[in-house]
């Protein structure tokens, strides 16, 4: 038996669930894939496995024993890129995490220049909102937004970005120009749901923070809807300056109190907290410093 490859067939059925669709994976028999399984449970003297006719699922011994799998292959694979990264060229998948916004706005247009640069790596990106977590959701590289990166994670900042407070100019005409932020409360608020203050809106002013209790007409956990109500009208927005900042530079949307600050967000490409950090991940997370290293996002908008 080689333990290695049967390291790898057990970590393929523990991720497809089921002997047969890692056979399909492997590319290998049902009955090659239950073997390698069979022959591991031996060799160890213990079951992995828990086998139903409707699921599999591992035994404590084995939950155990496929953690140590995952970073035994980890760092294999991780040694393997580092020897082939000395030729110049790095390969392998690269699974990406990015905010759905920001990542269609500001990543997508990047990627296939790092696959020129690249052409033996191949991206796997992931839009999402929601805070994944990379080590058991199997991403390499996450673009976060954020006050502070979290503390169990690596990160690089990459750049920032101003939360700005805009409407249109329609919108002004018909209901006014708030003269203070407590002056909200009675205006139409398009509130971004996934915001960590909520609906308590704080900004820093020149008599210190003020913080006012805004009453939403529209919320939504999206960045996008909640600019296109601004540009339709429909209200008061608070968003980052890389989604908004284009439309106050155009007129579209007009800055509001620009005298009281809201919040200033750092965007960090982050990475699980590892020893070893895979050539293909360094050499992205270069890639983006550069790329974003003349962004002015973090400066007030005209």
């Amino acid at each position: 038996m080689d333990r290695f490859d049967a390291m790898r067939v057990l970590v393929a059925v523990v991720d497809a669930g089921s002997f047969v669709k890692a056979a399909d994976a492997l590319g290998m028999s049902k009955a090659a894939v239950s073997r390698h399984v069979a022959d591991l449970e031996a060799h160890l003297g213990v079951r992995l496995l828990h086998r139903t006719t409707r699921r599999l699922s591992l035994t404590p011994e084995g939950e155990l024993y496929h953690l140590r799998c995952l970073e035994v292959l980890a760092r294999v694979d991780e040694a393997e890129a580092e020897i082939t990264s000395r030729s110049g060229e790095v390969s392998g998948v690269l699974r990406i995490n990015a905010p759905f916004t920001f990542g269609l706005l500001h990543l997508a247009p990047l990627w296939m220049e790092f696959m020129a640069l690249h052409p033996k790596v191949t991206l796997d990106v992931t839009l999402a909102d929601r805070m994944v977590d990379l080590v058991e959701e199997g991403f390499d590289l996450a673009v976060r937004i954020a006050r502070l990166p979290d503390s169990s994670l690596i990160s690089r900042q990459l750049s920032r970005t101003r939360v700005v407070l805009c409407a249109s100019p329609e919108y002004l005409h018909r209901h006014g120009t708030p003269s203070h932020p407590a002056e909200l409360a009675r205006h139409s608020v398009i509130s971004y749901s996934l915001f960590s203050m909520g609906e308590h809106w704080v900004f820093d002013g020149p008599e210190g923070p003020v913080g006012v209790k805004v009453n939403p007409r529209l919320r939504s956990n999206n960045g996008d809807t909640c600019r296109l109500a601004a540009l339709r009208h429909q209200g008061i927005v608070l968003q980052p300056s890389f989604l908004v900042g284009p439309d106050i530079q155009a007129g579209r949307l007009v800055e509001i109190l620009p005298e009281y600050r809201s919040v200033e967000l750092g965007i960090y490409a982050v990475y699980p907290s590892r020893k070893f950090v895979a050539p293909k991940v360094r050499v992205l997370i270069d890639f983006l410093a550069e790329a974003f290293a003349m962004q002015s996002w973090g400066a007030r908008a005209a």
